[in-house]
């Protein structure tokens, strides 16, 4: 087992990864548990996989699972279904200082952190995330959050789990799709800062994506630890480190917007596509090499994630895009900060960035062919 401790000052915890925990998460959440039962937040998709092995795994230390099974997909992150959690939990008689469990992806974590962090003024939970975006991602590091309809986790609350529990296997009853998805945020940390982990992603991308257990286990872990890392040194995104780790998501989040934050495009496909367009951007204003951008874009497309706006088949202009970036959570004082790229593994954050060429550029690549 790969224990990441994530060392946020007041809140530390650890992420816990290996093959076949989830058949253990009983054990390893007993004794974060002050009562023999347990409320558990998950989807319909999820259910069917794992509500079993996952409600024998707490019967087995004498925890009686109570389960709360909602609709899958990105709609799920809404006011609506937040106020049907929270009351549900109310009706459960959750405390202070019980420890609510999230079973599924980004959604169900995003959704359940953030109820934890409001009923009762707060409560505790423990993630243990089944997608690889949210094993690598979004279950580590607090933030939760719903979307509204002006934009994409708008509303939400830096709330930290108590446990993390990653199980690798979880991941072949995932389609492909979602692994790509989540594969995503795998080369982001390359990206970010680690030329030689996004060397190791093309050594082993289309490895892991194929299901080797090694391959995935290693970049479930040097994922983790990356953002650990990242998230130790700057929890609420204050000092403008942790801001890193939304390499790729100002250009995606706009593309989720224009698709209306469907199926069209998943979030990891977002984050890959905006991650081509920082690279591509970047070399546009001279602080990059085209060759490494387009090494980029290369090691995007060879492991089936979008590469370019063409894919998406959308009917707007480059003006459109920019627009929806206005609605960006990490707006402030009027401007817009932009992760771009003096290289791979040399991001940095640039609060300079004209939203005019911005769009200016949204229409190159619209009209690349």
């Amino acid at each position: 087992m790969a224990v990441i401790p994530v060392a946020i000052a007041g809140a530390p915890y650890e992420v816990r990864i290996e093959a076949g925990v989830l058949a253990r998460a009983g054990e390893h959440c007993r004794p974060f548990l002050r009562k023999d039962r347990v409320a558990i937040v998950t989807d319909e998709h999820v259910a069917a996989e794992w509500r079993e092995t996952v409600t024998a795994s707490f019967d087995s230390v004498g925890v009686r699972s109570e389960w709360l099974v909602l609709p899958a997909g990105e709609s799920t992150k809404s006011w609506e279904h937040l106020a049907r959690l929270v009351d549900w939990l109310l009706e459960q008689e959750v405390e202070r200082k019980d420890r609510i469990v999230a079973l599924g992806g980004g959604v169900i974590g995003d959704l359940t952190g953030f109820a934890a962090s409001i009923v009762k003024r707060g409560c505790g939970f423990i993630q243990i995330p089944t997608t690889l975006l949210a094993q690598v991602d979004s279950s580590v590091g607090g933030k939760t959050a719903i979307n509204t309809p002006a934009g994409k986790n708008l509303v939400g609350a830096f709330h930290q789990p108590a446990l993390v529990l990653a199980d690798p296997l979880a991941l072949d009853t995932l389609p492909l799709r979602d692994v790509r998805a989540g594969y995503a945020e795998v080369v982001k940390y390359g990206l970010i800062d680690d030329a030689p982990f996004f060397e190791w992603c093309e050594a082993n991308g289309a490895k892991l994506l194929a299901g080797d257990l090694a391959a995935r286990e290693t970049a479930i872990a040097h994922s983790v630890a990356a953002k650990a890392r990242i998230v130790a040194a700057d929890e609420k995104e204050i000092a403008g480190i942790r801001a890193l780790l939304n390499l790729g998501h100002t250009f995606g989040h706009a593309l989720e917007a224009e698709t209306g934050f469907t199926d069209r495009l998943h979030h990891g496909e977002g984050v890959a596509l905006g991650m081509v367009l920082a690279a591509r951007f970047s070399a546009r204003q001279g602080l990059m090499s085209r060759q490494d951008a387009e090494r980029v874009a290369r090691h995007v497309e060879a492991v089936g994630l979008p590469a370019t706006l063409r894919e998406l088949g959308l009917s707007c202009d480059g003006r459109r895009l920019a627009d929806h970036m206005l609605h960006d959570k990490k707006m402030d004082a009027g401007t817009l900060p932009f992760l771009l790229m003096r290289g791979i593994g040399q991001t940095f954050l640039a609060k300079d960035v004209d939203l005019t060429e911005v769009a200016a550029f949204l229409d190159e690549e619209l009209a690349r062919t």
